[in-house]
């Protein structure tokens, strides 16, 4: 689902030559006791406006392209606005799918926000067309079953228990915006999975059929609706995942 508002980043350079200034390891940050979050500036989100939400809540945030600060940060924030299939090309462009999978290999939190969301599933098919994912999570994001789309307003969710993000606030309404969602979420947890890990945390919410609201899976989350418009309640959910960290 396109919004009216994109950034343009240029992409980031390759290693060495004229780039090396754009790539250089970046200098150590003063300690403030605070959660050092990097928003990453690929073209696609509402990012400006997810900075202002984390700052509020108690984080230093930097919006950034650098992958060596979106690596290395206490917490990564992939934002996500547009089609799918853009939005991959401009993670891929900045080499956010390889931080993303660093990241997520070292145990190091990330919050996916709406398309930022949907992107770490498998795959996207948006009008016929399919688009490969990041993979975190099995299940392909497509159109909404539902009579009007897009889906653009306030709803409730269905928060698990035991969920961190949606603690004291598991009641309340989230802003949406989209066309796409996952509509199912396969848990992992057949012959093959490992029984120590613990299985993801779904939220669900509905428009139409039932969709992914968001997931809680180790040091991975995400939200399809956006937490940074969402008033008290996203300012809440903002703050229990910056506490996290």
């Amino acid at each position: 689902m396109s919004e009216n508002e994109s950034e343009s980043v240029p992409p980031l350079l390759p290693d060495g030559g004229a780039a090396a200034d754009l790539n250089r390891r970046p200098a150590p940050r003063p300690a403030t006791g605070r959660p050092d979050v990097v928003v990453l500036d690929y073209g696609f989100g509402n990012v400006r406006s997810a900075v202002r939400a984390l700052e509020r809540v108690g984080a230093d945030v930097e919006l950034t392209a650098d992958r060596d600060r979106a690596a290395e940060a206490d917490g990564l924030v992939v934002p996500g606005v547009g089609a799918f299939a853009a939005v991959m090309e401009g993670l891929r462009a900045v080499r956010g799918d390889q931080v993303v999978e660093r990241r997520i290999a070292g145990a190091r939190p990330v919050l996916g926000i709406c398309v930022g969301m949907q992107v770490m599933f498998e795959a996207g098919v948006e009008h016929g067309v399919r688009a490969e994912g990041l993979g975190q999570w099995r299940g392909v994001v497509e159109m909404l079953d539902a009579p009007v789309v897009p889906h653009m307003g306030w709803a409730t969710v269905e928060a698990p228990e035991e969920t961190t993000l949606f603690r004291g606030i598991e009641d309340e309404r989230f802003y949406f915006v989209h066309s796409y969602a996952a509509q199912e979420f396969a848990q992992g947890h057949d012959e093959h999975a490992d029984p120590r890990f613990t299985p993801p945390r779904v939220t669900w919410a509905r428009h139409g059929g039932r969709f992914v609201a968001a997931v809680e899976d180790g040091t991975l989350a995400a939200t399809q609706f956006h937490p940074e418009k969402s008033g008290d309640a996203g300012a809440t959910l903002l703050e229990n995942w910056v506490k996290s960290l």
